[in-house]
C-alpha cells in the first residue's frame, strides 16, 4: 500500500466518520433555541405583568365607581395604597403611577398611554392627577409600571420607552354610580 493510497483511505474514513456530527448540529441549532427560549419568556412575563395590573386597577377602581373613596376622603397617597395592598410580587409598589381623572363625556376621557418625561437621573416628572369625580361623571383610572426589560439575542427587544423599560398600563373606565 502506497502513501497515497493511505492518505485517501484516512480521508474516506474522516468522511464517514459520524461521532461529532450531533454536537456540531447542535450548536448551529443552539443559538437561535436559546434565543427563541428568552424572547418566548420575557413575552409571557410582560403579557401577564400587564394582565396582572389591569386586573389590580379594575378591582381598585370599585372604590371610586362606588363612591367609597370619595365617601373616604381617600386622597392619592390613600388610594396608591389601597391598590398597592392588592398587587402581587411582581411590582414595586413605590414604582406603580396612578393617575385618576374625571370628565364629563366618554368621548372626551384621555385613555391613552401617556408619554412620560424624565430628568437627569432618569427618573419620571410627570405630574399625575387625583380627581375621582363627583356622581355620574366619567372617571378614568390609570395605572403604569417601567417594566424592566432585558435585551435578548438575535435582536428581540419588548422594550417601549427611551431608557430601555416597557411601560405597561393597566386602565379603568367607569361612569361613577349615584352614591349620593
Amino acid at each position: 500500500m502506497t502513501a497515497q493510497s493511505s492518505k485517501q483511505q484516512c480521508r474516506r474514513g474522516f468522511y464517514r466518520n459520524e461521532s461529532g456530527a450531533t454536537a456540531v448540529e447542535f450548536a448551529f441549532i443552539a443559538a437561535p433555541f436559546i434565543a427563541l427560549l428568552m424572547g418566548t419568556i420575557q413575552t409571557f412575563l410582560v403579557f401577564f405583568a400587564g394582565q396582572q395590573l389591569q386586573t389590580v386597577v379594575t378591582q381598585t377602581s370599585r372604590l371610586i365607581l362606588t363612591g367609597q373613596a370619595q365617601d373616604q376622603g381617600l386622597s392619592q397617597s390613600a388610594f396608591a395604597q389601597k391598590l398597592c395592598n392588592n398587587v402581587v410580587v411582581l411590582f414595586t409598589c413605590s414604582n406603580i403611577m396612578i393617575d385618576v381623572q374625571a370628565y364629563s363625556s366618554f368621548s372626551a376621557a384621555a385613555t391613552g398611554m401617556p408619554t412620560l418625561t424624565y430628568n437627569g437621573s432618569g427618573q419620571v416628572t410627570n405630574a399625575w392627577q387625583y380627581n375621582p369625580g363627583t356622581p355620574g361623571q366619567i372617571v378614568v383610572v390609570r395605572a403604569m409600571y417601567q417594566w424592566p426589560v432585558f435585551l435578548g439575542p438575535l435582536g428581540f427587544n419588548l422594550s417601549n420607552q427611551s431608557n430601555g423599560n416597557r411601560l405597561i398600563m393597566g386602565t379603568g373606565v367607569f361612569k361613577n354610580e349615584p352614591y349620593k
